[in-house]
């Protein structure tokens, strides 16, 4: 059967291999999605196959879409609760999606400014980026942890500033396993390091706390600047993805309410009709 003919709601009907050859899936995977519930019910034949409508195309359409846009778990939800009816549900599940896409954005836009903001930091200073480890002899003292005095006294800070910045989320020393007291790390103190530059820049501490989670995600500042053009273009691609995930869910909606409506139309025609007296003519008996 032609699944690309059509579009709408209508009379045609396909097998579960239909469904699947369009999107490259296997006939379970079909089956799993209507056991999941991300597909609507399919009739089954007299011999007891299954039986999916125009409706269930669209619903597969529509669910293939959502997950690359919204990912599996938000897209089983949506399709869920559309196939419950209940589309307020729906509609909620797209727009946490939407909304964790705008935080993402905003994150991103503020990684990128305190990256810059450091890069304009090592130029000034003719040195590497900020946070990098320096050239020439090896300072061995920074081999060793640091305790929060320390480390205080190397930078020229407090040590409840240190406290708060932990606290904040800034930075994330280890205990000591014997005394518990914090020890930090040569990548902690790269990390101190860069906190108190980015305050220095104005930059509060939550976006801080932010940047520094990328950074040790990365591996360091200078893989962070790298990895922000494909982290952008991640952001673009999901977007795009909302976009096209959007126009397949109303597709599918709008084939829901055409397959009621027709469902109904039936119903009503059928309490309607004149009961067949005895020996009266019925149109299958005429053809």
């Amino acid at each position: 059967m032609n699944l690309k003919t059509g579009g709408r709601a209508g009379g045609g009907r396909h097998r579960p291999v239909d469904l699947a050859r369009e999107h490259g899936i296997s006939t379970q995977a079909v089956r799993n999605y209507e056991r999941d519930g991300v597909l609507p019910p399919a009739e089954r034949t007299p011999s007891g196959y299954r039986s999916y409508s125009d409706v269930h195309v669209r619903a597969l359409r529509a669910y293939l879409a959502l997950v690359p846009a919204h990912g599996y778990a938000a897209a089983g939800e949506i399709m869920r609760a559309a196939n419950r009816g209940e589309l307020d549900a729906a509609l909620a599940s797209v727009d946490r999606s939407h909304a964790q896409l705008l935080h993402d954005r905003e994150t991103l836009d503020a990684v990128e400014a305190a990256v810059a903001t450091l890069g304009r930091s090592a130029a000034a200073s003719g040195g590497p980026a900020a946070g990098a480890p320096p050239s020439g002899p090896p300072d061995a003292a920074a081999d060793r942890p640091f305790s929060v005095g320390q480390l205080a006294h190397r930078l020229g800070l407090a040590p409840a500033t240190l406290r708060k910045w932990e606290r904040a989320g800034i930075l994330v020393p280890q205990r000591d396993p014997r005394t518990h007291h914090r020890s930090y790390t040569a990548g902690d103190v790269r990390d101190a390091r860069l906190a108190h530059l980015l305050r220095r820049g104005g930059f509060p501490p939550a976006h801080i706390a932010t940047v520094l989670h990328q950074v040790r995600g990365a591996g360091g500042p200078e893989a962070l600047a790298l990895s922000l053009g494909d982290w952008r273009q991640r952001l673009t691609d999901r977007g795009r993805a909302m976009l096209t995930a959007a126009g397949e869910l109303a597709e599918y909606l709008r084939a829901q309410e055409t397959g009621s409506a027709a469902a109904g139309s039936t119903a009503r025609s059928c309490r309607g009709a004149t009961p067949a007296g005895p020996g009266a003519t019925t149109p299958t008996e005429v053809a």
